[in-house]
């Protein structure tokens, strides 16, 4: 497979050892760089090194996207009039969902596979056993070819922009509760109860991922009232003990939320929520969008 690669970064450059070690070529690099560093970086994967888009794409068999996601539509632009028309177009970037669908149709038109790659993983801790996330026409190609580079890939069904919004979906949670923790172990570590905090959170072990956040959606439609005033005395223990609570504002405020569309649908005789995930989510969903 002849590659060409636009953006040689941290991404482009992982990705460009693997394909290489894969035993494809890498036929071009784009890149706005054109130190001696980059012109070193494009000489070990006997490349040659190019300042902007141009003719020189159509070698290729894939065009692969590496660039900063602001920029990721307008290199598509740029790109995709040089492209053959067996050649195919996969977006690593973390451009918007909006960007990726605007790229994707600009790439139907000229009739190429246009694929939607979000990278679910931080490349600095796996490099190119990151797993990969593939939307888009081209996106079981792509995934295929992926995975014979040694990079674990899943294509999914639906358009390009979807895996972007898998990943940033993905990232509510796992952001939040990066953010969850660092307020509660430092508020642990501070009263001197961090090990024995390991201990009563065990049994969240025994419980798969999914199961968990949804006995969380499911439960809070009826607890909410209850559990708000818990959330009101755990933020005063961080206050007490020095400490700022942020995120636990912003838990409050949502508990807040909830409770109040709880009391109104009480009020107009109207809160009988059915006991599913997704009857849950429909009830509360609204609310979400009055805030």
């Amino acid at each position: 497979m002849k590659i060409a690669l636009i953006g040689c970064g941290e991404v482009g450059e992982c990705y460009a050892q693997a394909w290489v070690a894969g035993g494809h070529s890498i036929v071009g690099i784009c890149e706005l760089r054109q130190d001696a560093e980059m012109q070193a970086r494009a000489a070990s994967h006997g490349s040659a090194l190019h300042g902007e888009p141009g003719p020189w794409l159509a070698e290729a068999d894939i065009v692969v996207s590496a660039v900063f996601g602001h920029a990721a539509l307008k290199v598509a632009t740029q790109a995709l009039p040089h492209l053959r028309g067996d050649a195919s177009y996969a977006d690593f970037t973390t451009a918007s969902a909006a960007d990726m669908r605007a790229a994707a149709d600009i790439a139907a038109q000229r009739g190429v596979p246009f694929t939607d790659v979000a990278i679910m993983g931080a490349i600095a801790l796996l490099g190119a056993r990151t797993p990969l996330l593939c939307a888009g026409t081209g996106a079981p190609a792509v995934a295929e070819f992926t995975l014979g580079c040694g990079a674990p890939a899943q294509a999914i069904d639906g358009q390009a922009g979807d895996a972007v919004r898998l990943k940033l979906l993905r990232s509510i949670l796992t952001k939040g509760m990066e953010s969850l923790a660092v307020e509660c172990l430092v508020a642990a570590e501070s009263m001197g109860l961090r090990a024995s905090l390991y201990e009563v959170l065990s049994d969240m072990d025994r419980t798969p991922l999914t199961t968990f956040v949804d006995s969380f959606v499911r439960s809070h439609v009826l607890h909410a009232p209850r559990r708000l005033a818990e959330v009101r005395e755990a933020r005063e223990q961080l206050v007490e003990a020095g400490l700022q609570p942020l995120v636990l504002d912003g838990v409050e405020r949502l508990f807040a939320r909830t409770t109040k569309g709880i009391e109104a649908a009480r009020d107009a005789g109207s809160f009988n929520v059915p006991d599913s995930v997704a009857d849950r989510l429909a009830w509360l969903t609204p609310l979400a969008r009055q805030s």
